[in-house]
């Protein structure tokens, strides 16, 4: 990757193909990016007219994504590697990293994780004999930083927290609960899929163990886009426990012998073949990263998410934010609570305005901070306004699912 040219200019919606109307779910499917769609389509004319010859170009694609990677994550290019899911990632990383010890056998997390988060820890804690541990919220949404050091005892091998708390928005301090679990002797990783591509992170500085993300929301790179780890470098002496030709060094992968050799750093924990059209896509958007400076990106987001939640304060009495206001405490998207939240949900895109929906009463709004606009938040607001004074909304009928 080049080095970055930053640029000021907001919005960005140049850079991406923008539907009709107003879209405000890009914490769960980001717009495509211009850059996107030309590298799948290079890549594309490669397998067209070079067929299995593309592997000379293709064969450290993976690697080559690094340093863009590494920039957003805050680490160095061998600490992170795109590949896999974030629960093949996570499995791949617990299987190395966590080894119960006598009493140091549980888990810990929080009762507010990604439902995929919890379903990988429970799978080890089953096959170790030990348990998962949930830290609980007080009020439904958010997690005080006092419950997890009060969970934290010798008994605790290996915490995963979320960077950002997919329901209410809830930024995570990395580098404050980093350090009390390392000095209550536990390892931590981190899953950054609310994180990664609105705001810059420093996972090496912090000392997080590892850190897991998906690539299709913030980041941009499509549907089932492959994702990403990062592993600090105290542990690449480690070799990775789940093992595949993929994540063999690369001078040696081909000698096809019957001893794994891994890779240097994160890209040993690769597994099968990468999907190539895949991670071109994944290519072309961190392109549109390489002409943004990371702190106007953030201070842009936040610029979007403060007038999202002063207007709601001033228009939707009726409507609950429960994203935390402080800067070091917000994600990037805003969530309200109301009793019909699905109906209204319905109802905006109806409109041809997309939000997104979470049981059972949370309507989470994205402003991006590349292409969406401060009219377009006022509109949505607007708009929700007049479907609450009308009371339309209970009029929806539409139920599919609404993601």
């Amino acid at each position: 990757m080049t080095q970055p040219r930053r640029s000021s200019h907001w919005p960005r919606r140049e850079l991406f193909a923008l539907p009709k109307g107003i879209y405000l779910d890009g914490n769960s499917l980001g717009l495509m990016p211009l850059s996107a769609h030309q590298a799948v389509v290079r890549r594309l004319g490669e397998w067209q007219t070079q067929a299995v010859s593309g592997w000379d170009e293709w064969f450290g694609m993976a690697e080559s994504l690094s340093p863009a990677l590494a920039r957003l994550v805050g680490a160095s290019p061998r600490e992170v590697i795109a590949t896999g899911s974030i629960t093949s990632n996570l499995h791949a990383l617990l299987a190395t990293l966590y080894r119960p010890q006598g009493e140091r056998k549980h888990l810990l997390a929080t009762a507010l994780d990604f439902p995929t988060d919890l379903y990988a820890l429970q799978s080890w804690a089953e096959l170790r004999g030990a348990e998962v541990r949930l830290i609980p919220s007080r009020d439904g949404q958010t997690i005080h930083e006092d419950d997890l050091r009060q969970a934290l005892g010798p008994d605790i091998a290996l915490v995963l927290l979320p960077t950002v708390l997919y329901r209410s928005g809830q930024l995570l301090d990395v580098a404050k609960l980093t350090a009390i679990a390392h000095r209550s002797g536990a390892l931590i990783g981190w899953d950054a899929a609310h994180s990664i591509g609105a705001m810059q992170h420093a996972f090496h500085d912090a000392g997080a163990d590892f850190a897991v993300w998906c690539s299709y929301k913030y980041l941009n790179a499509g549907p089932g886009a492959p994702g990403g780890l990062f592993l600090h470098q105290r542990h690449h002496h480690l070799a990775p426990a789940l093992r595949g030709w993929w994540g063999n060094e690369k001078e040696s992968q081909f000698e096809m012998t019957t001893k794994f050799r891994p890779a240097p750093g994160a890209a040993a924990y690769q597994q099968g073949t990468p999907p190539i059209l895949a991670l071109a896509a994944l290519e072309g958007a961190l392109e549109v990263y390489e002409q943004t400076d990371l702190a106007a990106l953030r201070a842009r987001s936040l610029a979007l998410t403060d007038l999202l939640m002063e207007l709601a304060d001033l228009h939707l009495h009726d409507m609950r934010v429960l994203t935390p206001r402080d800067h070091a405490r917000r994600g990037g998207h805003v969530s309200l609570s109301h009793p019909h939240a699905r109906a209204l949900s319905v109802a905006l895109r109806q409109r041809q305005i997309i939000p997104d929906y979470r049981s059972p009463d949370v309507l989470r709004l994205a402003p991006i901070a590349f292409y969406n606009t401060e009219d377009e938040i006022r509109e949505v607001v607007r708009v929700l306004r007049e479907l609450l004074d009308s009371g339309s909304y209970k009029d929806v009928t539409e139920v599919g699912a609404v993601t």
